[in-house]
């Protein structure tokens, strides 16, 4: 049975599939890969990407650090592929219970997915850091320079920085559904990025599919590894 077939009938047999997802995802959205080659990390700025969206760059620089963001991170024009509407479909169908994803971008939730644990937050929640009161991610991008709140504070996005800890409560609720599931599905995913890779760890079932256009260091691991892009290979499944 080719690969693809195999996933099919998996799909069609689990009842409890949780679904791990990064960059690649988003990719078929057209928004950049941090790591791919012609992502991110290869074009030329005055720092490393890592050292832009650092925590104690945003602190030090805000203004070199919100450049790159609106210029490298926000795509507000980005819509959901096959593979976020392949998804979303399992979840009104009552089989896939969790999008656990390292995006920042909502695609999942435009797509109509209703549970998605976002390990590193998103662009469109924004908050003043001296008083708290939400922007949108349209907020963020019309501000001229560094956006700052009504109170004077400046409007930091909640997205998980480089030097920031992951919110334990999301993480804490990945491994919970990790751990239940009777079918893992990760796509879109170097898995070189932790802590997020070593969720895969809680995984007890015998159904690990692995779907990405590299290999990957769990390759190994899984029971069913497919090379291609995802939102081709879930849309042709389930749509």
């Amino acid at each position: 049975m080719d690969g693809q077939m195999q996933l099919k009938q998996w799909i069609e047999t689990s009842r409890n599939i949780v679904f791990f997802g990064g960059a690649g995802v988003s990719t078929e959205s057209g928004i950049p890969d941090f790591r791919s080659q012609d992502g991110l990390y290869n074009q030329q700025y005055k720092y490393p990407p890592e050292t832009i969206i650092s925590h104690s760059f945003y602190l030090k620089n805000p203004e070199e650090f919100y450049r790159f963001y609106k210029n490298k991170m926000l795509f507000p024009e980005a819509r959901p592929n096959a593979a976020h509407f392949a998804l979303a479909k399992l979840e009104q169908e009552g089989k896939l219970k969790a999008v656990i994803t390292q995006n920042i971008d909502g695609l999942h939730q435009a797509a109509g997915s209703r549970e998605v644990l976002e390990l590193h937050g998103s662009v469109h929640r924004n908050y003043c850091t001296r008083c708290g009161k939400f922007y949108s991610m349209e907020d963020v991008i019309k501000a001229d320079g560094i956006p700052r709140c009504d109170c004077g504070g400046i409007i930091k996005p909640d997205v998980v920085l480089y030097e920031e800890g992951l919110d334990m409560e999301t993480l804490n609720k990945a491994v919970a559904y990790i751990s239940d599931a009777d079918m893992l599905i990760v796509g879109g995913t170097s898995l070189t990025v932790y802590p997020a890779a070593g969720l895969i760890d809680y995984y007890r079932g015998s159904r690990l599919a692995l779907i990405n256009k590299t290999v990957t260091p769990m390759d190994s691991r899984a029971n069913l590894v497919i090379s291609g892009k995802i939102g081709e290979i879930l849309g042709s499944i389930v749509l």
